[in-house]
């Protein structure tokens, strides 16, 4: 039986995970509350290693949110980012765990990045500022794998996954990411009768999506890729692998493909006081496709299922605020 802790099971992407991972045979899935561990507290992470008999870690858990809540909490950002990873891929590393995935964000490149931008684009130049805490984190989290992987030869790996959406999304009006956001502001608009719907910047920016389910196949299959197939492609100094569908969009097709998949008839409105973030963040996913895997759900069909998703869940939803 293959021991399984999937930390922040709970999140969009640790849930879609504890979906899959649940239906595989020999696979005994151990997860905590925030209750009862606290990936910020060193000891207790410490010890809930010292005293579980593990096998693999996905390391899911993470403070994220969108370009509000970066710019509001930058200190938790970064902070409960960086101390989570490090407790975590530590202890793993003091209870004699040798496997390891991480999970990050796009945001790790440079605001001015080449595009589609490939794992060799990091720390190549400056980072995007309104969520320049937030990517740091993600950084020191690539290079807390490495390092362990260069010292003491274990098998740490690293995903940096394109903008998430889906099941469990994060749909506070002002914390959410773009999607859960919109989602949420036109389907308002809409019961409201309202006529309009403001969208944030110009419209302009290109971004990429992919759908969380897509995504934790992608976590599975490169856990279970061999160590000479994921060395393969990958580097000593640049050994993160991109996760994306390789397909953007602006923000405002964005906001019209969510008016109709709403039911929204009115019109949308952009603010352009308000800030666009970087122009464009489209990754090369080519390292991962030559290693078997390629996004399947698109854009359409998962903003169809995660609008369902919203639709059952509304009103456990509501009290968010």
């Amino acid at each position: 039986m293959n021991r399984v802790f999937i930390a922040g099971h709970r999140g969009m992407v640790g849930s879609a995970l504890h979906r899959l991972l649940s239906q595989m045979p020999e696979t005994e899935l151990v997860t905590r509350e925030h209750s009862e561990l606290d990936l910020c507290d060193q000891a207790q992470v410490d010890t809930f290693f010292k005293n579980q008999a593990l096998d693999e870690v996905y390391l899911a858990a993470a403070r994220v949110g969108g370009i509000y809540a970066n710019h509001t909490y930058p200190a938790d950002f970064i902070y409960q980012n960086i101390m989570m990873q490090a407790n975590v891929i530590n202890s793993a590393y003091r209870a004699g765990i040798e496997k390891l995935l991480l999970l990050g964000s796009s945001c790790i490149y440079p605001k001015l990045a080449v595009q589609p931008m490939s794992e060799s684009e990091l720390l190549s130049g400056k980072l995007e500022p309104t969520n320049e805490p937030y990517a740091i984190a993600k950084i020191a989290g690539i290079k807390l794998c490495e390092s362990f992987n260069r010292q003491y030869c274990v098998d740490y790996r690293s995903l940096m996954p394109t903008n998430l959406y889906g099941e469990n999304d994060n749909f506070h009006p002002k914390n959410s990411h773009v999607i859960p956001a919109m989602l949420r502001r036109f389907h308002q608009a809409k019961i409201a009768g309202d006529k309009s719907v403001v969208v944030w910047g110009s419209g302009t920016p290109l971004r990429e999506f992919l759908y969380v389910d897509d995504m934790a196949e992608a976590c599975v299959h490169v856990m279970n890729l061999s160590k000479a197939n994921y060395q393969a492609q990958t580097q000593e100094r640049v050994s993160h692998i991109n996760v994306g569908s390789g397909i953007d969009c602006s923000i405002s097709q964005l906001a019209q493909t969510i008016k109709t998949v709403v039911g929204f008839d009115g019109e949308i409105e952009f603010d352009h006081s308000k800030p666009d973030g970087a122009p464009r963040k489209l990754l090369n996913v080519s390292r991962l496709e030559t290693l078997g895997w390629s996004a399947k759900i698109g854009l359409d069909e998962g903003l169809r299922k995660t609008y369902a998703w919203f639709l059952s869940n509304e009103q456990t939803l509501r009290g968010i605020s």
